[in-house]
């Protein structure tokens, strides 16, 4: 993986790391995922890597004055990924992301791991990471088979539903991530894999005594066994994989983890999800990826949210009800120049429990190139999904409205 560079003093040590950072700025890469890695001595190593998600939006009745199509450009995602072996049981990862790309851009940390991995069954990871949750969460936007896998999909779990992390009672994690520590591994070969933690959860406002929110997930891979990193997922695996068949249900709560300070409610929030991929005889590419979710706040009802909405008391006013996302999608064998065609149909339809239904149909052509590393696609989308978004009121309004996107992905 990348160039190995041998050192036999201290001081050559010191001076490869200040390398390894000058050739990285430089734009020196390599054919492994993790982008450059450069080895230190027989156990230490580091990696670095990066990567770009930027698109186009056309959306129905968005512009400023609401009567024409909007058109924006956006950068989705730029990241910097640092890898690093310290020991043959150490490990650490730091991730950073832009979370206000276009409003000017700020870095903001993603995920500090320190990892502890020293047995296939079980392994301990401690910092700043993903929450165990269904696939989607697991797969993040650059492993996902769609494009638009968030911003058009099922309601939001704690840690995704605020991206900046506040100690309000706003805010319960950021991307995805929350600071705690999980525990995770496989038996049978890897065939069945769970991954469980416990993190902050919700800070401040409902969440006064302080309670910590447990995640769980648990799969089982019925054909071949899904190899990522960790307690990572992929939305599919373009065939390189062979036949995967693989059922994971997945569960969090946390007491006291939604509603506002005078109103708390206790959130769970469970989920299973399904990836379904196979290899056709002429080496053609089907794969289903479905998901569904059941959500509930105890304690936290209608007349509880009305109360806040009109004191203007901060909450965090979860989804609760039910939702599913469903896509299949067929990679033809054949390259059109450099990459390969594949189509794809999705539906994702959310049920609030006391908010009107909504729902979206996508049609999208990926354009594969080099898997999850070089990625277009234009996608089409209609629904009022798009217009009611996350507002979960007894009054939330918005009609079916068009979208069309064209998108790219770039991870080396």
């Amino acid at each position: 993986m990348g160039k190995e560079l041998q050192t036999k003093t201290k001081q050559s040590r010191r001076m490869l790391g200040v390398s390894a950072l000058f050739v990285a700025a430089l734009g020196y890469t390599s054919t492994s995922l993790a982008g450059a890695t450069f080895k230190i001595d027989e156990t230490k190593w580091l990696s670095i890597g990066a990567g770009l998600r930027t698109s186009f939006t056309a959306t129905e009745d968005a512009s400023p004055n609401r009567l024409k199509w909007s058109n924006d450009f956006n950068i989705d995602n730029i990241r910097l990924y640092v890898n690093g072996q310290i020991h043959k049981y150490f490990k650490i990862e730091f991730n950073t992301d832009c979370q206000t790309c276009n409003n000017g851009g700020q870095m903001r940390v993603l995920d500090v791991i320190g990892k502890f991995e020293f047995h296939p069954m079980f392994n301990i990871w401690i910092g700043r990471m993903l929450v165990p949750a269904e696939r989607r969460e697991m797969n993040g936007p650059f492993f996902s088979a769609v494009y638009n896998i968030f911003g058009a999909g099922t309601p939001f779990d704690p840690a995704d539903f605020n991206l900046t992390i506040k100690s309000d009672g706003t805010s319960a994690g950021s991307f995805g991530r929350d600071d705690g520590a999980t525990i995770w591994g496989g038996f049978f070969n890897g065939r069945l894999q769970y991954a469980a933690g416990f993190f902050r959860g919700l800070r401040g406002g409902a969440n006064r005594d302080d309670n910590v929110l447990f995640a769980q997930r648990i799969a089982f891979n019925f054909l071949e066994v899904e190899k990522n990193p960790g307690y990572y997922t992929s939305g599919t695996y373009y065939g390189n994989a062979g036949d995967i068949l693989t059922l994971a249900f997945s569960n969090q709560y946390q007491k006291d983890g939604a509603g506002s300070k005078s109103e708390p409610g206790d959130f769970r929030g469970t989920a299973v999800d399904l990836l379904f991929e196979k290899v056709l005889g002429d080496s053609g590419v089907i794969t289903f990826n479905g998901e569904y979710k059941n959500y509930n706040i105890d304690g936290y009802g209608k007349s509880a949210r009305l109360s806040d909405k009109i004191n203007g008391a901060k909450t965090f006013a979860m989804f609760e009800g039910n939702a599913y996302d469903v896509s299949l999608m067929y990679l033809f064998p054949n390259k059109l120049w450099i990459g390969q065609l594949q189509p794809y149909a999705r539906h994702v339809l959310a049920a609030p429990d006391n908010s009107p239904n909504r729902d979206m149909w996508e049609a999208g052509l990926n354009y594969v190139i080099d898997g999850h590393n070089a990625r277009i696609t234009l996608l089409w989308e209609y629904g009022d999904l798009l217009s009611k978004g996350l507002d979960y009121s007894s009054t939330a309004r918005g009609k079916a409205i068009h979208s069309i996107k064209l998108g790219l992905q770039l991870q080396i």
